[in-house]
Formats: structure tokens, C-alpha cells, sequence
């Protein structure tokens, strides 16, 4: 805990330090639209086919495929739930992952929701957020995509909490589970690749109709995570607003 603090502590005090932005203006455009064109192309040779092909394949297979890297991610919610003071959403974390990791069968099926249990996806970025940091400027990433100040700092911490990130990139056991590199960047391809799938029709829809793509892409991305740093102060109970 001490470990995790020192980062999020650390990540604030650089964030405050950097000089002020909003999420409106860029860090440097025209490097961000090159390596928006960069992405897009890779997005039409690589991924695009790949979740063309995986729309494909028999709808449960997908939604299996899907409910298992969803209930991976929750694992990350857990410590961003509690650095949030968020004993609500906590529950639902913990409760979701624990049940569709051994009732659904590591997580293809999804009983919790079933049950209630409908935890809220949570990133250092949002955490961060939560504590009221600004987002710092816009910025593009290479793959990675569209990103700010602060949500590219908060995806580096994001490694250093996430369980699942432990125990594969960092190679550390947690409870005798132990995994490597490889399989943390499988689970993350297939994310993408299942993200991807999900919103095809969307994306071929905003790129026929979109004057500025690049435009449009920021502002879907800053509208994303403004709701989801909303929701996660929303969310929180009185122990949660007690603690900020």
C-alpha cells in the first residue's frame, strides 16, 4: 500500500508541476496527427481484417472471449477502487472477479452480473481524476492511440497496481499465480481486437461522416473519460466522500 501511494503522490506532484493545460489544447498537433495517420493505417492492415474475421466467428465464442478479458480488467478496478475510497464499487470488483473466475469458469460466463454485480472499469487516470487533477494536454500515442497528460502517466502507474500486470510484465507471484509478459500482451491484443469488432459499424460510420477525423476521434476520447472520472466520484459512497 505504501508502494502504490508513493506512485499515485508522485504522479500528482509531476501532474501539478506541469505547466497548465486543459484537454482542449495539444501538446504538439502536428506530431499527434502523423501518428494519428500512422495508427489509422495500421488500424486498415492489421486490425481492422482481424476484427472483421472475429465478427465472424460463432456469437458465444465472442461474448465468451469478451466476458473473459472484461473480468481480467476488473482486476484492476480493485486498487483503484480503494485508492478512491470507493467501498461500493470495491464490493462489486472483488464479488464480480471472485464469482465469474470460479462459477463462470475463469470468467467466460458472467454470473455476477446476473446477480448485480456490475463493477465500473477504473484506471489510475480516472483515479487521478477522481482526486481532481487536470487532465494536462491532448496527445496521440503510437498503437496506443489518443491520450492526455495525465491519463498517459496514469497508464504507466496502471502496471505497477494492476494484479494481472504484476504477475505477468513484472513476473511476480500473487497468491502462487505467476504468468509472463506474452501473456499479458495476448490478453490486451484480444481486448483490442474485441473492442475493435464491437464498434466496427461505428467507426466505418464516423469515418465516412467526419469532416476531421482526428477532431472527432479527440473529442469522442475526452467526452469518454470526462464520463468516466464523472462516474467514478458519482459512485462513491459516504465513506468514499468522507475520504476526499
Amino acid at each position: 500500500m505504501k508502494k502504490i501511494k508513493l506512485i499515485i503522490s508522485t504522479l500528482v506532484l509531476f501532474l501539478i508541476i506541469i505547466p497548465s493545460a486543459n484537454s482542449t489544447e495539444e501538446c504538439f498537433e502536428k506530431t499527434s496527427r502523423a501518428i494519428f495517420k500512422f495508427n489509422m493505417a495500421l488500424d486498415d492492415i492489421v486490425l481492422e481484417p482481424l476484427a472483421k474475421g472475429y465478427n465472424k466467428l460463432p456469437s458465444p465464442l465472442r461474448t465468451g472471449t469478451s466476458n473473459f478479458t472484461s473480468n481480467i480488467g476488473t482486476l484492476l478496478s480493485i486498487p483503484n477502487n480503494i485508492l478512491q475510497g470507493n467501498v461500493n464499487q470495491l464490493g462489486h470488483s472483488i464479488g464480480s472477479f471472485a464469482i465469474n473466475t470460479t462459477v463462470g469458469i475463469l470468467g467466460f460466463l458472467n454470473p455476477a452480473e446476473k446477480i448485480g454485480l456490475k463493477p465500473h472499469k477504473e484506471d489510475v487516470g480516472q483515479t487521478l481524476g477522481s482526486y481532481g487533477v487536470g487532465t494536462g494536454c491532448y496527445f496521440v500515442l503510437p498503437i496506443l492511440g489518443p491520450t492526455t497528460a495525465r491519463d498517459s502517466l496514469g497508464l504507466i502507474a496502471d502496471t505497477f497496481i494492476d494484479p494481472f500486470a504484476i504477475v505477468t510484465i513484472r513476473e511476480k507471484e500473487i497468491l502462487g499465480s505467476s504468468g509472463s509478459a506474452f501473456d499479458y500482451y495476448t490478453i490486451r491484443s484480444t481486448s483490442a481486437v474485441d473492442f475493435r469488432a464491437d464498434n466496427d459499424r461505428n467507426l466505418e460510420s464516423l469515418e465516412k461522416n467526419s469532416i476531421d477525423l482526428y477532431s472527432s476521434f479527440k473529442s469522442i476520447y475526452l467526452q469518454d473519460r470526462e464520463n468516466k472520472v464523472k462516474n467514478s466520484i458519482q459512485d462513491q459512497d459516504e465513506w468514499g466522500n468522507l475520504d476526499n
